[in-house]
C-alpha cells in the first residue's frame, strides 16, 4: 500500500512537476494546467512553477528546441506544423519562432524530398493527378507551404519520367 499524498500543498505539487517531469519534459503551461487539474491553488503552483524554472527542471526554450527537432526528424513536420505544435503546448511566441528559425528552407525542402522519396513508390500506377494529389496532399498535413510541396512532388515525379506539361493549370 502506498503512503497517503502529502497534505501541504506545495509539497504535492512539488510531487506531481516532478513526476510528470520524470516521464518526458514538459512546458510550464502543461505543468500550470495539470496543477490546476489536481486543485493546487494559483499562488502555491506559481510559486512551485518558478522554482523549477530557476533550478532549471522547466525550460520552455529548450523544450521547444529539442521538440522542434525530434519532431522535424521522426515525423518530416514542417515549420508551420511544429510551431502549430508548440503553441497547443503553451509555449510562448518567441520561443517558438526561436526553435522553428533552426529550421532552414532548404533543410525543410530536403525533408520533403525525402518523404515524397518514400511514398512515391507505392502510387506507382495511379494516374497522375491522383500521384499528385496524394504526394502533396501528404506533404500539406505536415505543414510544408503548398509551392514547395507542388514543386518537390513535380521535380519526384518528373524523375520517375511523369510528364509533368500542364500541372500548374490543373492545381
Amino acid at each position: 500500500m502506498s503512503a497517503p499524498p502529502p497534505q501541504d500543498p506545495a509539497e504535492r505539487a512539488r510531487a506531481i512537476c516532478l513526476r510528470l517531469l520524470t516521464g518526458s519534459p514538459r512546458t510550464r503551461k502543461q505543468l500550470a494546467d495539470a496543477l490546476r487539474k489536481r486543485e493546487i491553488p494559483d499562488e502555491v503552483a506559481e510559486e512551485v512553477l518558478s522554482r523549477f524554472e530557476d533550478v532549471g527542471l522547466i525550460d520552455d526554450a529548450a523544450f521547444a528546441g529539442a521538440w522542434v527537432e525530434s519532431r522535424h526528424h521522426g515525423r518530416g513536420l514542417a515549420r508551420r506544423a511544429l510551431a502549430r505544435e508548440l503553441r497547443t503546448k503553451g509555449v510562448e511566441p518567441t520561443l517558438i519562432q526561436e526553435a522553428v528559425e533552426q529550421l532552414d528552407s532548404e533543410r525543410e525542402e530536403a525533408t520533403a524530398r525525402e518523404l515524397v522519396d518514400r511514398k512515391l513508390r507505392a502510387t506507382r500506377g495511379l494516374d497522375r493527378d491522383r500521384r499528385l494529389r496524394r504526394l502533396a496532399g501528404m506533404l500539406a498535413r505536415k505543414g510544408y507551404p503548398e509551392g514547395m510541396a507542388l514543386r518537390v512532388v513535380r521535380q519526384a515525379l518528373e524523375a520517375e519520367g511523369e510528364d509533368t506539361d500542364g500541372l500548374d493549370e490543373s492545381f
